[in-house]
């Protein structure tokens, strides 16, 4: 089973938390709530994702919440696998709350592999969701927006992956280069100054 996975949070720093999660399961589960952090959320991530302090203020906390517990019981069975876009910092956040996936899927390092020649000048969410021209109904920078592109996203890299290596498990192969490092982008020589 797939957990197509987003948080936003009260910033990016080491101490911040997570104060909104959405995740839909392969299986048609969809969940977007918001969380109380304990914490102030940034100025600069208010102006990102629109949610402020007042809209969490009555909100519980997500740790003794059922989105937990349920989260905590996927994350245990070995059939699930986490999508995330910049996993690396989704993963971050879960840590920090207790939770951790087991198998791990980025889509951020999938299109940077996928991109062998560099020809894809960015690789946020939003900018693939134009570059792939994916006709998706989201609104951007909230949770739940991110996990209907993301979900998008995934599909058709599923696709490439299964004719790319034909007779091994696409899912294996795309965990091994989500667990890689990424590997810098290709600098084309016109773009150097001398």
């Amino acid at each position: 089973m797939f957990i197509f996975l987003d948080t936003e949070t009260t910033g990016s720093g080491i101490e911040d938390r997570l104060c909104q999660i959405a995740y839909k399961t392969s299986e048609g589960a969809i969940v977007d709530e918001l969380f109380n952090p304990g914490m102030k959320i940034s100025i600069k991530s208010m102006s990102v994702h629109h949610i402020t302090n007042a809209m969490v203020a009555h909100k519980p906390s997500f740790k003794f919440s059922p989105v937990y517990k349920n989260l905590q019981m996927m994350f245990a069975r070995d059939d699930v696998v986490m999508v995330g876009h910049n996993a690396k910092f989704d993963v971050g956040m879960l840590d920090r709350e207790g939770l951790h996936p087991k198998k791990v899927i980025c889509t951020y390092k999938l299109a940077r592999y996928l991109d062998r020649d560099g020809i894809i000048s960015e690789y946020n969410l939003q900018y693939l969701r134009y570059y792939m021209k994916l006709n998706v109904e989201a609104r951007p920078h909230t949770a739940l927006g991110d996990v209907q592109v993301m979900e998008n996203i995934f599909q058709k890299f599923h696709a490439r992956f299964k004719t790319l290596y034909i007779g091994r498990d696409p899912v294996s192969v795309m965990i091994d280069i989500s667990n890689a490092s990424v590997r810098p982008p290709i600098m084309p020589l016109s773009n150097m100054r001398v």
